[in-house]
């Protein structure tokens, strides 16, 4: 359900997803399916949210008692912190939110579950001395990297627009290796390549991204799902690399959330028939 800051909210719970833009978003049709499997009576939705209204909006949340959370997506992860409580240090350690929850206060609370969900597909590797490319340098890009780093990855090669923003990246996260132009080879040692900003997405310019470089055994991941096998996974899959689509990350993330949203952990057993359900 696609709604706008004019919707009328439900009279019962809810939480929502909030970006801008946000018709893509898959996030209700997963939260849909385990509020329906597991027979919750709750709501949830989409709801477009701009950057100059997203005060507004957070505000307006805080005093719902109906209001449980709601997902954060491009381009509100970093500058919803300014805007609500955050007592994980959230802000601190990874630099973006992707979940608010309102507590039983009517304070609003950040978390993050991108990092998890994030790794989850790839824990089954060791990563440890391994290098690896990150695509971006936005809140996506701050929760991987957080993940490599406790993941032993030994160096990271970041391809940004803005040099010196992924240069304070690194450093932040106390990372060793280098910032690069979007443009630049890839180096020829990285074993895993991800793309953490929204180029290759429906409605962004493409990613172009000579995949040539990278040896045999390297992983291509893209953890941009709208399409579903973006031009950067189709190079990677001619090539042979082994790839991993948006959907594991997107829905290993909505987990978490939902069990905080809603107090109930979604049922991953059927993980197979909700990946069915959202190609549909």
């Amino acid at each position: 359900m696609l709604a706008t800051p004019d919707s009328p909210t439900p009279n019962g719970p809810y939480a929502e997803v909030i970006g801008d833009p946000i018709a893509h978003s898959k996030s209700p049709a997963i939260h849909g399916f385990w509020l329906e499997k597991l027979g919750i009576d709750a709501q949830y939705r989409a709801l477009h949210v701009r950057p100059d209204a997203l005060g507004e909006y957070l505000g307006a949340r805080a005093a719902d008692p109906h209001f449980r959370g709601c997902n954060v997506t491009v381009p509100h992860k970093l500058a919803v912190l300014g805007h609500v409580a955050d007592p994980g240090g959230v802000g601190e350690s990874l630099g973006a939110a992707n979940i608010i929850v309102r507590d039983g206060v009517g304070q609003l609370v950040a978390s993050n579950s991108d990092a998890a969900g994030f790794f989850a597909p790839i824990a089954d590797r060791d990563w440890t001395g391994e290098h690896a490319i990150v695509i971006g340098a936005g809140g996506a890009a701050r929760a991987v990297l957080f993940a490599l780093k406790q993941a032993g990855i030994a160096k990271v090669t970041i391809l940004n627009r803005n040099v010196l923003k992924a240069s304070a990246l690194l450093a932040h996260f106390g990372l060793a290796g280098h910032a690069l132009a979007l443009d630049a080879r890839l180096p020829v040692d990285a074993r895993l390549c991800v793309n953490t900003s929204v180029l290759g997405m429906v409605g962004q310019p493409p990613l172009d991204i000579d995949l040539a470089p990278l040896p045999d055994d390297a992983w291509v991941y893209d953890i941009v799902y709208a399409p579903l096998v973006t031009p950067l996974l189709a190079a990677a899959e001619a090539r042979g690399l082994e790839t991993i689509d948006g959907l594991d990350m997107l829905i290993g993330q909505a987990a978490v959330a939902f069990e905080l949203f809603f107090g109930a952990a979604p049922p991953r057993d059927l993980d197979g028939d909700l990946r069915a359900t959202l190609l549909a």
